[in-house]
């Protein structure tokens, strides 16, 4: 077991960790990455990535995540293959952290980018075809099915958001409600509900995906009626699991506010949360936008206010010591 010191301590390491610690390095602040259960994030289960500035050609997921924390570890950056448990942000700078390895972290400044995780229905053929087929954002891959059918499964808004998003794309688009009525707020069910590029299905219930990983992904959906149990199935190209996403908070429950779905709260147009010196960015703490550029831009933020922190705590520090040196 080991004690790691640092100016800045990054949990977390999507978009939002990794470019916090590429500003943290530039910064000589000398940052940790403690990278947790799934280093890269979810762009580490996305395949194509169209949509990231700065690449004309598609890009993988993975392959996006390794040259983030590549370059985060060229300008300066400590990667540690740990896991946080626990956090102690009560008594202010600086912060304490425990690894599943028993090390400790401490760090003046302390960065949550733990992100998020969309909810999946746990059903067959879900996992084995995510990324050739099966997917969680329509914002992300939607543009793949182009002039195909795909259909969202959900009831909430942003089931329905997917929906009307994907009619730029598509002509064809199936929402799958497994109730007689959607949860979403009336104006965005008016909307789809008058859209003619958008068919519901209500009451039914995905029993599975279907089709062949290695060989043209998704075909269709087996369903199932949640009102008389009968079967059938659905041809489609694409789908969409829409049924919430659920941040990694976990760790900071009682220690940081959060809002209704579990999102960190933060000073609205900053990554502050209530804490000096404590910041949070990414999806742990936006329920809104949800992408790897947004993610990383406010990584960037959280390592800029970061930095202004530790600048003033110094100021306080220096002012401390003048004053005891003049009283002697």
């Amino acid at each position: 077991m080991a004690t790691h010191r640092t100016k800045l301590l990054i949990i977390g390491s999507g978009p939002a960790g990794y470019s916090a610690a590429i500003y943290g390095a530039r910064a000589m602040m000398e940052p940790i990455v403690v990278q947790g259960l799934q280093p890269g994030g979810q762009l580490t289960i996305t395949t194509d990535v169209e949509n990231y500035p700065g690449f004309r050609d598609v890009v993988q997921g993975p392959w996006l995540m390794e040259e983030m924390k590549a370059q985060a570890e060229h300008v300066g950056t400590r990667m540690m293959w740990d896991t946080i448990v626990e956090v102690d942000l009560e008594n202010g700078s600086p912060f304490r952290a425990v690894g599943d390895s028993g090390d400790e972290y401490i760090g003046d400044a302390i960065v949550i980018a733990t992100g998020a995780q969309a909810k999946w229905l746990g059903v067959p053929g879900e996992q084995e075809l995510g990324g050739k087929g099966v997917s969680a954002c329509a914002t992300c891959d939607g543009f793949f099915y182009r002039g195909k059918k795909v259909a969202v499964i959900g009831g909430g808004n942003t089931a329905v958001e997917e929906a009307l998003y994907l009619t730029n794309h598509s002509d064809d688009v199936t929402l799958i409600h497994r109730r007689d009525e959607l949860r979403a707020e009336k104006i965005l069910q008016d909307r789809l509900l008058k859209h003619p590029k958008i068919t519901v299905l209500w009451n039914k219930a995905v029993e599975s995906f279907e089709g062949d990983p290695l060989a043209g992904g998704l075909t269709h959906l087996a369903l199932r009626d949640t009102v008389d149990g009968s079967s059938s199935d659905l041809k489609v190209d694409g789908a969409f699991v829409a049924i919430g996403h659920a941040p990694s908070t976990d760790l900071v429950k009682g220690k940081l506010p959060l809002d209704d779905g579990g999102y960190v709260i933060v000073e609205p147009g900053t990554p502050r949360t209530e804490i000096p010196g404590v910041f949070a960015c990414g999806d742990v703490m936006d329920h809104t936008y949800r992408q790897a550029v947004t993610a990383a831009g406010t990584g960037c933020m959280a390592a800029l206010d970061a930095e202004r922190f530790l600048a003033g705590l110094e100021i306080e520090l220096d002012g401390h010591v003048e004053a005891v040196e003049a009283a002697e």
